[in-house]
């Protein structure tokens, strides 16, 4: 298996929405638990691609939430930062293993962790065509 490190960044986006795809199966299958996991890995795929494009560091959890946090900026889009944050709530359903959300929050925030990996898709897209 390859790490982020040595993917290329349409490596990481390819992976990013393979990982909603296989997050969307986990929840329709009833583990929400691998769902979840799925979903936050999907989201961190994508904050990763967005860095290697900029050559940002992306190899630890501060890093990633930084390079959110410069996206935001870049793009004066808070949404950058809040849909991380989402897809945290799902990593942490996964790492505790408790199941910890509530249907109504899974059912809401899958959505915009969707909404997230999918506009960080299109931003890692347009900043490699306008480079």
């Amino acid at each position: 298996m390859t790490t982020a490190g040595t993917k290329t960044v349409a490596e990481c986006t390819a992976q990013a929405v393979s990982f909603l795809a296989q997050s969307d199966a986990e929840f329709d299958a009833g583990d929400s638990l691998q769902g979840s996991e799925k979903l936050y890995c999907a989201a961190t795929q994508a904050v990763i691609a967005a860095a290697k494009q900029r050559g940002w560091e992306y190899g630890s959890h501060r890093a990633i939430k930084n390079a959110t946090t410069q996206l935001a900026a870049e793009y004066d889009d808070l949404f950058l930062v809040g849909g991380f944050i989402v897809a945290e709530k799902f990593h942490q359903n996964f790492f505790y293993g408790e199941n910890e959300m509530e249907d109504y929050e899974i059912e809401v925030d899958r959505p915009l962790v969707h909404d997230y990996v999918n506009r960080m898709v299109a931003l890692v897209n347009e900043y490699a065509r306008s480079a």
